[in-house]
């Protein structure tokens, strides 16, 4: 209902005032160009992202101070708070980043966004900055229809830099023309009254803008053309502060809750750090003038001192809050809990992840994983045992030969709930993740697809080992008895040994993988030793024909069960590069056998 009259009200208002004033026009396209500069500056810096991002955050987030200052740096380098808010929430939905380390960015980010505050102070505004926009949008445009994707990323980022600049030269135009016609600065409201007012001017603005930045410029431009005073200039920075981390709750509504966990922390940190400027704006006051003294600012260069007020605010709100970094993490955790979810909801597969190919990636794997635990419990129970007896069992084999006790429940019915509706969520996702993901990545999506179905079949084929599995559990023959718990034991073992796999982070998954195919060429019995072994027990008289047919049978399905999870945990292990050095030693070794192409 509210998108409904924001929008045309902003239209209304915007053609209101372009019918008074041609030179609020020119404002207003300067503005329209800034954001439209912004938008294609966070086009290029996601061309470099795939693969090296996730790589970056994963080494620089493991300390609080890590994480801060990959915050700033971010922000400094990419000129967008949004941007790296977005990018951290879509992380964090991922599993990518800790709560905390998501936090510690979110905060380093707000003091990296001053630095655009100081560009456009110290030289946006002292430079005909129009004439370098010329160029670099020639060479932006150029660069920006090659077929390379980098060539094509870095093409955006000029032009996105040349319509930033363009933009802040149809403002600052602008203003200049308005103060002829309108002086804003006789509007102009003294003491907290006015603070309060311009700190919600500030907000509104980056709201409708949907970036501090562009509020920022807008800023410093009136207040270089003396269209607002220094004080309601104050006052707007600090609003546009506030009014930012509506971009973060924006892309947080489509992430799963730690992405709304981190946009609340946002919210929080931007509002306290906002209270603390107006409640000391005195003192703030104060000391950019003892710091603008100090480093050569003219007292009356008002657009450097606010720079100056800008950061020093912002750097005070991050001290003021890092020592609460992770007591605000365990309230955001307690006041915003986990969805209580059943199985079969998806819980890492959301909208936010198709900002990047890695969160792509890591969220599908993470619900393939979550599949899997899923049909671990079904394949549990309809062996008629306790997932807690396969993983905490000290002798597998002795808990599985002594369990007969019968599960009663519908395995059909559990499987439509728990294992179709989960993969069916897998599938649907990853076809819709096509056109977002690189080419280089739809291999490996390819293969946690095929994960996914393994773990399907592998349920398929315990729906029907179930039956006889269940029969003979029952019976007084303790040599079928037997043989039916060498079944069980045999699928126990490679689950239990895949869970364990996947719970440890400091092993080799590649030699996890051989060890995994060893272990079942170990446990499965080869069709000619079955035979064999059978018609040792038939000729004895242990088991009944009948029973012999239900055991070969059955031994098949047992056979593609740990065939199918084996190739499960190959792809769910095994890393992006692991996948491409082993499908280029594939494509070698059947060159090698099948020799040259003969041309003749």
């Amino acid at each position: 209902m509210l998108k409904k009259i924001l929008l045309p009200s902003i239209l209304l208002i915007l053609a209101y005032g372009f019918w008074v004033s041609p030179d609020f026009k020119e404002i207003a396209a300067g503005v329209a160009i800034f954001l439209f500069g912004m938008l294609f500056l966070e086009e290029g810096f996601k061309a470099f992202t795939g693969g090296f991002l996730e790589k970056l955050l994963q080494r620089t987030t493991d300390k609080t101070w890590k994480s801060l200052l990959f915050g700033v740096v971010s922000t400094t380098i990419m000129q967008s708070s949004s941007l790296v808010s977005v990018i951290t929430i879509s992380f964090i939905s991922a599993g990518l980043v800790t709560l905390v380390a998501g936090i510690g960015i979110i905060f380093g980010a707000n003091i990296g966004t001053t630095t655009g505050a100081w560009l456009v102070a110290a030289f946006g505004l002292k430079v005909k900055i129009s004439a370098y926009a010329m160029p670099m949008l020639v060479f932006g445009i150029v660069l920006a229809f090659q077929k390379s994707k980098y060539l094509k990323g870095i093409g955006s980022v000029l032009a996105g830099l040349g319509f930033l600049f363009l933009g802040i030269h149809y403002m600052k135009e602008g203003f200049e023309a308005f103060k002829d016609s309108f002086d804003l600065a006789s509007l102009a409201v003294a003491g907290y009254p006015g603070l309060f007012l311009f700190a919600g001017i500030g907000a509104a603005a980056t709201v409708v803008m949907q970036s501090s930045h562009a509020t920022l410029v807008l800023i410093l431009t009136a207040l270089a053309a003396s269209q607002i005073t220094y004080e309601n200039g104050l006052a707007l920075a600090i609003g546009a502060n506030v009014g930012t981390t509506i971009t973060a709750i924006i892309g947080a509504l489509s992430a799963n809750v730690q992405g709304k966990r981190l946009a609340g922390a946002h919210l929080i940190f931007n509002v306290v750090t906002g209270v603390i400027a107006i409640v000391f704006i005195s003192q703030f006051v104060w000391a950019v003038d003892m710091i603008s003294n100090q480093v050569g600012i003219a007292s009356d260069n008002y657009t450097m001192k606010l720079a100056v007020f800008h950061t020093l605010f912002n750097l005070i709100g991050v001290l003021v809050m890092v020592p609460f970094i992770y007591r605000l993490a365990d309230n955001l955790v307690r006041y915003l809990p986990e969805k209580a979810l059943t199985a079969a909801e998806p819980r890492y597969l959301n909208d936010a992840a198709f900002e990047f190919p890695e969160t792509v990636l890591k969220s599908v794997k993470m619900e393939v994983w979550h599949l899997f635990d899923s049909a671990f419990e079904v394949i549990a129970h309809g062996m008629n045992l306790h997932r807690t007896e396969i993983l905490d069992s000290e002798d597998l084999r002795k808990t599985i030969d002594a369990d007969r006790e019968v599960h009663d429940f519908d395995l059909d019915e559990v499987y439509e709930r728990k294992v179709k509706v989960l993969y069916s969520a897998i599938v649907e996702f990853i076809s819709r993740s096509q056109t977002e993901v690189p080419s280089i990545f739809a291999e490996e999506m390819f293969r946690l697809r095929n994960a996914a179905t393994e773990i399907v079949e592998s349920v398929k084929h315990i729906k029907h080992l179930r039956k006889n599995a269940t029969r003979y559990l029952l019976s007084d023959n303790e040599h079928i008895r037997d043989e039916y718990n060498r079944l069980r034991y045999q699928i126990a073992l490679l689950l239990r040994e895949i869970y364990q796999v996947r719970e440890q982070d400091d092993i080799d998954h590649t030699l996890a993988v051989r060890d995994l195919k060893k272990m079942r060429k170990e446990i499965r019995i080869s069709h000619g030793e079955l035979n064999k072994h059978i018609s040792e027990v038939l000729r004895d008289k242990r088991i009944t024909p009948e029973m012999a047919t239900s055991l070969l049978n059955d031994y098949n399905y047992v056979d593609d069960t740990l065939k199918n999870l084996v190739k499960c945990a190959k792809a769910l292990l095994s890393s992006h590069e692991e996948l491409i050095e082993e499908a280029a030693a594939e494509i070698n070794l059947d060159e090698d056998i099948t020799g040259p192409v003969s041309t003749a």
